[in-house]
């Protein structure tokens, strides 16, 4: 188990962490910004490290800032959250270079699941199953429309590239 565990995230999912470590008797560090100094999460965690300006560029997407906090605090795990630094394989890979714990998966599957299309042929080859759809991407509006044809409508369309639900858009003809 865990000595201590910093939350490299905000918001509902930090307290939602805080809370589960609490359950284990984990000691839990909350990570802010100037704009988080009065949040929650800072409130219930066992201890808070500030990590700069407001912008999540300046803050809770850097890795260093991160790392530098869990080391101050003493913390042998980051935990993630959603969003954010969660699928980055090279914060994961940093964290293992620092001697912490990511609780994660390892960055080789965090690559593999960056791309859409490796996800879904992975997925395929483990015999998990798969929504209808293509194996490749689909690169002409001719090749979607047949696709689509042979599908069904509505039918999903997901950029190979992006994340968090963007770019993803419902087709109904």
């Amino acid at each position: 188990m865990f000595r201590k565990v910093l939350i490299a995230n905000r918001g509902e999912i930090a307290v939602r962490l805080v809370r589960a470590l609490r359950e284990y008797r984990i000691p839990s560090v909350a990570v802010y910004s100037d704009a988080d100094r009065v949040s929650l999460a800072v409130r219930v965690a066992d201890e808070a490290a500030y990590l700069g300006a407001d912008p999540p560029s300046e803050s809770y997407l850097r890795t260093d800032k991160i790392i530098d906090a869990a080391r101050r605090h003493g913390a042998d795990a980051i935990h993630p959250g959603y969003g954010f630094l969660s699928e980055n394989a090279e914060f994961a890979e940093a964290c293992a270079a620092a001697g912490i714990v990511f609780i994660g998966p390892p960055a080789a599957a965090i690559r593999k699941m960056g791309s859409k299309t490796a996800a879904r042929q992975l997925a395929i080859a483990a015999g998990a199953p798969v929504v209808p759809g293509t194996e490749t991407p689909v690169r002409k509006i001719g090749e979607a429309r047949k696709t689509a044809r042979a599908l069904g409508y509505p039918v999903l369309l997901k950029a190979a590239a992006g994340g968090g639900g963007k770019g993803m858009r419902r087709v109904d003809r």
